[in-house]
C-alpha cells in the first residue's frame, strides 16, 4: 500500500516538473548548441564563451533567485484561494523584477574593467569582453520573463513556461549558427555572433511568453488587467524580504561555479575548456533537478498556505526519494560515458593536439561530477521545499557556509596539487555539505510546525 502512495506522489511532482526540465533544459541545450559551434572554432574560443557566460550569470543568478521569491507567495495565494491577491502579486513581481533587472545590467557593465586584472589569458579576454557588452542588456529581458514564469509555475502551470522556452529556441539556435558562422548574407562573427542571438532571443521571449499567458484562460484576467494600484509597498516589501536572500542564495551557489571558471582561467586555455565542457554538462542536469526544487516550491507552497503541515512533510519525504532516485540515474551517465560526452563540444579535425588533452582532462572531471549528482539533486529539492515555506534567511546562511567556508577553501588549496580537478574536489564538497544542512533545517522546521498544529 506504501508504494502505491509513493509511485502516486511521484506521478504528481513529476506532472509539474517534467515541464519545468523540459524548459530550462531547453534554455541550456541553446547554450550547448552555442559551446558546440563556438568550439569548433578552437579551445580559445570555447573558453572565451566559458568565461563570458559564467560573468554575466554570477550577476543574472542574483536575480533569477530574486524572482523565485514570487512562487511561493503564488503558491500560498492559490492554497488560500485568493484571487486579487494572485492579480497583485504578478503585477507588482513584474513591476520589481524590471527595476531589479536594470540593477543587474549596470553591475554586468561593473565587472568588466574587473576581469582585465583577473589573471585571465590575454587571447580569451579579447573576444570575452565584447561578447559581454552585447549580452548584458538583455538580463533585463530575462528579468521580465521570470516574472511571468515564476507566477505561472507558482500556480502549477508549469507547461506554459515550456512552450514560449520551447519556440523561442527553435528560432534561437539556426539564428545563432547564421551568425557565428556567417551564412547566406549574414558576416561571420563567430563568438559575437553567439552573443547577438542571445541577445535576440532573449527579448523575443517576452512577446512569446505574454502570448502563452493571454492565449490559455486560467491565466488571461491577471495578465490583460492592470491591478491597482500599481504599487502595493506592503506585498513588494514581502516580495523582496523572500526574494533578496533567495538571489543570495542563488549568487553563493552560481558563484562557486563562476569562480570554477575563473581558477580554470588560471591554468590556461586548455583546462578552462574541459572545466567548461564539465560545467555545460552538469549545468544540463541541474536544471532536471531544477524541476524537481519547483515541484517542492509549490506542493510546499500549496500545503503552507493550507496550514497542512503534515501532508507537507509526507510530499517532501517522497521528493527526496524522487530527487536521489534521479541524481543515481545521471551519475551513471556521466560516468559510463566520460570518454563520449567532451567530443560532444569538441572536433578531431580541429585543434590539433590540445582538443585531445581537453577531452581526457574534462573526462576525469565527470568522474566527479557524476559522484556530487545525488547531492546535487537533494540539495536543490530541499532549497525548494524550504522556498516554499518561506524560509529563507537560514537556508541562505547554510549555502553560504557549505560554498565559500567549505567548499571553496577546498578548490582554492587542491588546485596547487590536482589542478583543474582539485576545482572540482571544492564544488563536490561544498554541494554535500549544503545537502547535509539543508536536511537537518528542513527536518527541524517540519517538526516545529506540526508540533504548533498539534497544540492548535
Amino acid at each position: 500500500m506504501k508504494i502505491e502512495v509513493y509511485k502516486q506522489e511521484f506521478k504528481t511532482t513529476f506532472r509539474l516538473a517534467w515541464p519545468v526540465m523540459v524548459g530550462y533544459v531547453g534554455q541550456v541545450l541553446v547554450g550547448l548548441a552555442d559551446n558546440i559551434m563556438v568550439g569548433k572554432l578552437g579551445p580559445v574560443a570555447l573558453a572565451s564563451i566559458s568565461l563570458a557566460n559564467s560573468t554575466i550569470f554570477f550577476v543574472m543568478s542574483f536575480g533569477i533567485g530574486f524572482s523565485a521569491g514570487i512562487t511561493p507567495l503564488v503558491s500560498e495565494a492559490l492554497g488560500l484561494n485568493d484571487r486579487q491577491r494572485l492579480h497583485k502579486i504578478y503585477w507588482n513581481g513584474l513591476l520589481l523584477n524590471m527595476i531589479m533587472g536594470l540593477v543587474l545590467v549596470i553591475l554586468i557593465y561593473g565587472l568588466i574593467p574587473v576581469l582585465k586584472h583577473a589573471h585571465q589569458p590575454p587571447e580569451v579576454l579579447k573576444t570575452a569582453i565584447p561578447y559581454i557588452k552585447i549580452v548584458a542588456t538583455s538580463v533585463l529581458f530575462v528579468m521580465i520573463f521570470q516574472a511571468m514564469k515564476q507566477f505561472a509555475d507558482g500556480m502549477g502551470y508549469t507547461r506554459i513556461s515550456m512552450h514560449a522556452i520551447l519556440v523561442t529556441n527553435l528560432i534561437n539556435i539556426p539564428l545563432s549558427y547564421v551568425l557565428i558562422y556567417g551564412v547566406w548574407i549574414f558576416p561571420r562573427l563567430e563568438v559575437l555572433g553567439a552573443g547577438l542571438g542571445t541577445w535576440l532571443a532573449r527579448l523575443l521571449i517576452i512577446p512569446v511568453f505574454w502570448y502563452f499567458l493571454v492565449r490559455d484562460k486560467r491565466t488571461r484576467a491577471y495578465v490583460i488587467k492592470r491591478v491597482k494600484p500599481l504599487w502595493d509597498g506592503e506585498l513588494l516589501k514581502k516580495i523582496f524580504s523572500l526574494g533578496f536572500p533567495s538571489g543570495f542564495q542563488s549568487v553563493f551557489e552560481m558563484g562557486i561555479f563562476t569562480a570554477s571558471v575563473w581558477l580554470a582561467g588560471t591554468l590556461g586555455a586548455k583546462a578552462q575548456a574541459a572545466n567548461q565542457i564539465a560545467l555545460q554538462l552538469v549545468s544540463l542536469t541541474y536544471m532536471v533537478f531544477i524541476g524537481l526544487g519547483v515541484a517542492a516550491t509549490v506542493r510546499t507552497g500549496y500545503r503552507f498556505g493550507k496550514k497542512d503541515f503534515k501532508g507537507l512533510r509526507f510530499v517532501v519525504k517522497t521528493l527526496l526519494v524522487q530527487a536521489a532516485l534521479t541524481g543515481f540515474l545521471l551519475s551513471f551517465v556521466f560516468i559510463a560515458f566520460r570518454q563520449v560526452l567532451p567530443w560532444i563540444y569538441l572536433s578531431k579535425r580541429h585543434g590539433g593536439m590540445d582538443v585531445h588533452e581537453v577531452a581526457e582532462l574534462a573526462a576525469g572531471l565527470l568522474i566527479v561530477a557524476g559522484i556530487f549528482q545525488i547531492s546535487d539533486s537533494l540539495q536543490v529539492s530541499l532549497q525548494g521545499a524550504l522556498r516554499g515555506m518561506q524560509d529563507m534567511k537560514i537556508p541562505v546562511m547554510l549555502v553560504f557556509v557549505s560554498y565559500w567556508l567549505i567548499g571553496f577553501p577546498v578548490a582554492w588549496m587542491s588546485v596547487r596539487y590536482w589542478g583543474v580537478y582539485g576545482i572540482w574536489a571544492g564544488l563536490l564538497t561544498g554541494l554535500t555539505v549544503a545537502a547535509f544542512l539543508l536536511f537537518l533545517r528542513f527536518n527541524y522546521l517540519s517538526k516545529k510546525f506540526i508540533r504548533y498544529e498539534t497544540i492548535a
